[in-house]
C-alpha cells in the first residue's frame, strides 16, 4: 500500500523555489545568449518566396468553395501544372535540406550555436540538481495517477512503497524543463518563446525542406473536390426572405 508522506516546509522554500526559479532565468538568459550569437544574415529570396507560394497555395485549398468552380481549377493549373506551375519542383532542381545545409557554412554554424546553447545549459543544470537535489521528495500532485506515472515523477527514488503522486527533484527539473513554455511566452512574446521540445526534434533533421514542402502542398491542392458554396447561400437567403415576408 502506498505511504503519505509529510513533506517539509524547508523543501519547498530550498528545493522547490529556488529550482523554479532557476529554471525560469536559466531559460531567459539562454534566449538572450542564443539572439547575441545569431548570425545577422538576410534570408535567402528563394526560401521565402517558396513561403509564399505554400502560405497562397494553402489559402486558396482553405476558401475553394467561395469561388465558382471556373475560377478555381484555372488557379489551381497556376500553381500545379508540371509545365511551369508555381508548386511543381522537377526532379533534377530537387535539394535536400542537409545538401543545402552543408552547401551554406553560415546555416551549419547558427544550427551548431542553437545546439549548443541548449545542451550546455542543460547539462550544467542537470548535474546541478542531481549533486545538491538527488533523492528530495519536493511536491506532490493534488489528484491520484496511475502507475504508468511512477518512473516520469519519481526519476531517482528507488522506493515502489511511495504513492505515484509525490514529485522528486529530478522529476521537477524535467517537468520543468519541458512545460515552461507558456511562462516564457508570457515574458519573451510568443514568438521568442523557447521551447526545448521543439529544439530538440530540430536538432534530428537540418532546417526547412521547401522542395517537400511544395510537394505536399501540390498534392493536397490536387485532391480538392471543389463543391461551391454560393448557390447555398442564396437558397438559404431566399427561404429566409420568404419566412420574413409571410
Amino acid at each position: 500500500m502506498a505511504e503519505d508522506l509529510v513533506l517539509d516546509t524547508a523543501i519547498r522554500d530550498w528545493v522547490l523555489i529556488p529550482l523554479s526559479v532557476v529554471m525560469v532565468l536559466i531559460g531567459v538568459l539562454r534566449y538572450f545568449v542564443s539572439k547575441l550569437m545569431r548570425s545577422a544574415q538576410l534570408p535567402d529570396a528563394k526560401i521565402v518566396k517558396e513561403g509564399q507560394v505554400i502560405v497562397r497555395a494553402r489559402n486558396l485549398r482553405a476558401a475553394a468553395n467561395f469561388i465558382p468552380l471556373k475560377s478555381f481549377r484555372a488557379r489551381r493549373f497556376y500553381y500545379s501544372n508540371e509545365e511551369n506551375g508555381l508548386l511543381f519542383v522537377p526532379k533534377g532542381q530537387a535539394q535536400n535540406a542537409q545538401a543545402q545545409m552543408f552547401s551554406d557554412p553560415n546555416m551549419a554554424m547558427d544550427m551548431m550555436k542553437k545546439n549548443l546553447s541548449m545542451i550546455i545549459p542543460q547539462t550544467l543544470t542537470f548535474a546541478w540538481v542531481n549533486f545538491f537535489f538527488s533523492g528530495f521528495v519536493a511536491a506532490k500532485i493534488p489528484f491520484p495517477l496511475t502507475q504508468r506515472f511512477r518512473a516520469m515523477l519519481q526519476n531517482g527514488i528507488d522506493l515502489s512503497t511511495v504513492d505515484v503522486s509525490y514529485v522528486s527533484s529530478r522529476s521537477w527539473y524535467f517537468l520543468n524543463l519541458f512545460g515552461l513554455r507558456g511562462l516564457f511566452s508570457l515574458i519573451l512574446g510568443e514568438e521568442n518563446a523557447t521551447d526545448d521540445t521543439q529544439r530538440m526534434m530540430q536538432m534530428t533533421g537540418f532546417g526547412f525542406d521547401p522542395t517537400r514542402s511544395l510537394g505536399a502542398e501540390k498534392d493536397g491542392l490536387d485532391i480538392v473536390q471543389h463543391d461551391w458554396t454560393m448557390p447555398k447561400f442564396e437558397r438559404r437567403a431566399e427561404s429566409v426572405l420568404r419566412k420574413l415576408v409571410r
